[in-house]
């Protein structure tokens, strides 16, 4: 599955079958809270948090690949991703795209 972000792909013609998206919910972890409250004294990288998004935002992509190739797509593309606080600790990590198919 070709993924890009931008809205075509070179010489190909595409048909569009429609919007394809994956999301996931992830809560922190209270070791992860502790560290951070550290990091928050001396300052730098989060390395806990960081590792936890890069997980999400590959489930998350992975799920949006699942829905296009339900759909029979070659290609997602104009991809996005979007972060979102859904409480205090959780977020939501979205990715989204067109589904096509090429001609």
């Amino acid at each position: 599955m070709l993924l890009v972000n931008t809205d075509y792909v070179s010489d190909k013609k595409v048909e569009t079958l429609g919007i394809v998206r994956g999301s996931v919910v992830r809560t922190k972890h209270i070791g992860r809270d502790i560290m951070a409250g550290f990091r928050g004294i001396v300052g730098g990288e989060i390395k806990g948090y960081t590792d936890m998004l890069n997980e999400a935002r590959e489930i998350a992509a992975e799920r949006m690949v699942k829905e296009a190739e339900e759909l029979g797509a070659d290609a997602v593309v104009n991809i996005r991703y979007e972060t979102a606080s859904v409480m205090q600790t959780a977020s939501e990590i979205i990715v989204y795209g067109t589904a096509v198919k090429f001609k």
